[in-house]
């Protein structure tokens, strides 16, 4: 079986249809256990810390939601890829589709960024390389959104939402190397490192069980999505067929 052959069978929506029903349930009741354990975990169980005190459990829901900014981006370019040399519609489904779940966590991530800083930094917001980064990420999202709802003919909005998105990845490693690139008020990565996480296990463990439960809660609100749009371009397409008389 060859990738191309692999990729179309994948991309069946009917196919799609059936598994998305099979896996919803399951990544539904993970994402509320996993959310419910990391939020137990990182606003009981994990102590103040020894500077920040309470406020550190705000990391808690902003440095996952940072996470899944990136991380659904990175699903976007994939899909825009998918979408662009196989013309596959739902890969430009799931592009369009996870959209709004990033531009989501990116502004979770912004505003829990700015309810930290302005106890620990004195300051709502500082043009930081990691802020101003992830504000241009939040504008790219808007901007990949906006395309599509601004282009009339679908193959078109497709195509230059895609480009715009691949365009757009260049600001994923700015994002993640911005605190060693630059001198910023961010502190160097703690978690993804050669020599291992730099943070201790009580903050450490929360922090990953949140990131589980906010991938779930992402798998399911985005298979969500993609169903809703394939059925309504089902529906579209019956009544067009409808209008031109093919289809009583």
């Amino acid at each position: 079986m060859t990738l191309s052959t692999f990729i179309h069978g994948l991309a069946n929506p009917t196919r799609f249809l059936r598994l998305s029903d099979a896996i919803l349930p399951w990544a539904a009741g993970l994402a509320i256990a996993l959310i419910g354990a990391g939020l137990y975990l990182g606003l009981v169980v994990a102590p103040a810390d020894y500077q920040q005190g309470d406020t550190v459990r705000i990391m808690f829901v902003h440095v996952p939601a940072a996470w899944m900014a990136m991380f659904t981006y990175v699903v976007i370019a994939g899909a825009s890829v998918v979408g662009l040399v196989w013309k596959q519609p739902l890969a430009e489904i799931a592009a369009k589709s996870a959209a709004p779940i990033g531009a989501a966590f990116t502004l979770i991530a912004l505003v829990t960024g700015s309810l930290w800083g302005k106890p620990m930094w004195g300051t709502w917001w500082v043009w930081d390389a990691r802020l101003t980064s992830m504000l241009i990420l939040l504008f790219l999202y808007i901007g990949y959104m906006a395309l599509w709802q601004t282009i009339d003919d679908p193959v078109r909005g497709a195509k230059a939402a895609a480009i715009l998105a691949l365009v757009g990845s260049v600001n994923l490693p700015i994002i993640k190397f911005s605190v060693d690139w630059w001198n910023t008020l961010h502190q160097p990565a703690s978690v993804v490192r050669m020599d291992g996480p730099a943070i201790h296990a009580s903050i450490l463990i929360p922090l990953l069980v949140m990131a589980a439960g906010f991938t779930a809660y992402f798998v399911v609100v985005l298979l969500w999505r993609i169903k809703a749009e394939v059925l309504a371009r089902r529906i579209h397409s019956v009544r067009l067929m409808q209008a031109q008389g093919i289809i009583s």
